[in-house]
């Protein structure tokens, strides 16, 4: 079992990841958390951040944005990305088999998980774009 430390503050941090479902950045926690009535310093909600996904609790998700995302659902998912908006949605398709040991045979690696980030455009931004 992992031994944690969930003080008030870090408590706060996971209930706000863990209760969206929007892959939130570091600075809209900081945002909602304001909403709720909290007052942490910014460098208490990375350190929070960085201690949940060191923890395993979350997953600090780097799609290629300037900012990272988390993502409290640790089960094994992929990603899609919207390319126009940003918006990022869970996949929960699984990455075929004959690809992973393609690219085990490829690269001489044991695999040992495999996280895609798919690009695209939602269904939001294309009906934008057709009307």
């Amino acid at each position: 079992m992992r031994n944690l430390n969930l003080t008030s503050q870090r408590q706060a941090v996971y209930d706000i990841v863990r209760n969206s479902h929007d892959h939130p950045t570091a600075a809209e926690v900081m945002n909602r958390l304001v909403e709720q009535g909290h007052n942490l310093a910014y460098g208490t909600v990375y350190n929070s951040l960085r201690y949940l996904a060191d923890k395993q609790l979350i997953r600090e998700l780097k799609l290629g944005e300037a900012a990272s995302r988390y993502d409290a659902r640790m089960d094994d998912h992929q990603h899609i990305l919207c390319e126009v908006c940003g918006a990022v949605d869970e996949v929960t398709s699984q990455v075929p088999k004959a690809w992973i040991d393609e690219v085990a045979a490829d690269t001489g690696y044991s695999i040992t998980h495999a996280h895609v980030v798919f690009g695209g455009v939602c269904p939001n931004c294309r009906n934008k774009a057709v009307n």
